[in-house]
């Protein structure tokens, strides 16, 4: 096939964060990336639109493509190939695998507006802190979508729990505003020893404990990576979902009176993250909210470096 060659420029700072004297912010050279993202951005959407309007969901406003979101998994790849892709394929939105790769990308992304992270890797319980205190303050999301111990659950709760108690001492103009962190609880759906995730006899188990113990974190939904080829997994966690909605902390969340973050008079809702490259039309078809897209956004990944 052809490849297009695209080039992108890194975002000038705001002008509020120039350094006192400097009247302007140069502007860098254009980084150029072999890969049309822009386009095959595109080209992904349209096929989350097609499989949304194909597939019989659960209601009327799943019916248009924004009812899933597209995370575009960029690990291993540059920044110039994430600036094309916030530039010129306006994406948003971004999954990482490696904890201080996502540190790095989120402190060279900071000053634009609405960058939301998804970690989608394993992640350690003694390197939480450093991923929320790193992240969160420079973008607008942050998202831990590998959550499956209470052990790790605590350790991040904890970190926005100082993260906040900080804020509440600074002089943030938001300082009396409480973040909360993004999580999904990740499902072993395949039984595979090679895979990470809470068994489905025991989610409803885990979600419970966390929505009931830690007030800092809002739990999303459930997330699966599941086996190539084996769409049953993606049928395995929306009856995890299923069964979750039933049970009663999910019912007290949806009153607002716990750290599942739920409103009062609100039902509550559990997204369901399933879904790549290569199976993300079979996900949407059994359920899907996110669908995590790299090598068909971004081109083959290199892992020299990792």
């Amino acid at each position: 096939s052809t490849t297009t060659t695209t080039t992108s420029t890194k975002a000038m700072a705001d002008s509020s964060n120039t350094s006192m004297g400097s009247s302007t912010t140069p502007t860098p050279a254009p980084a150029v990336t072999t890969v049309d993202i822009a386009r095959n951005l595109e080209d992904v959407r349209s096929r989350i639109a097609t499989a949304v309007k194909s597939s019989s969901r659960d209601n009327d406003s799943n019916n248009d493509n924004d009812s899933v979101q597209l995370v575009a998994v960029s690990k291993t790849k540059p920044i110039e190939y994430l600036l094309d892709a916030y530039h010129q394929g306006n994406q948003r939105v971004f999954g990482e695998n490696y904890v201080q790769e996502l540190i790095g990308k989120a402190e060279e992304m900071k000053d634009l507006d609405g960058i939301v992270w998804h970690f989608i890797g394993p992640l350690q319980s003694n390197k939480a802190n450093a991923l929320v205190k790193k992240v969160v303050p420079n973008a607008s999301k942050l998202c831990i979508e590998t959550v499956a111990t209470q052990k790790l659950a605590n350790k991040l709760n904890n970190a926005m729990e100082e993260l906040n108690n900080a804020n509440a001492n600074s002089d943030d103009k938001d300082k009396d505003k409480k973040q909360l962190l993004d999580i999904f609880v990740q499902v072993n759906t395949s039984g595979e020893d090679t895979k990470s995730g809470v068994a489905p006899s025991m989610v409803s188990e885990l979600c419970e404990s966390i929505m009931t113990t830690c007030p800092h974190l809002y739990l999303r939904g459930l997330m699966t990576i599941g086996a190539p080829g084996d769409t049953g997994c993606f049928d395995t966690l929306r009856q995890c979902r299923d069964e979750l909605l039933s049970s009663d902390a999910v019912v007290a969340g949806a009153a607002g009176g716990d750290g599942g973050g739920g409103v009062e008079g609100e039902k509550r809702k559990f997204e369901l993250s399933m879904g790549m490259s290569g199976d993300f039309e079979e996900a949407i078809a059994r359920g899907a909210t996110n669908v995590r897209v790299g090598s068909t956004v971004f081109g083959a990944r290199d892992y020299s470096n990792k």
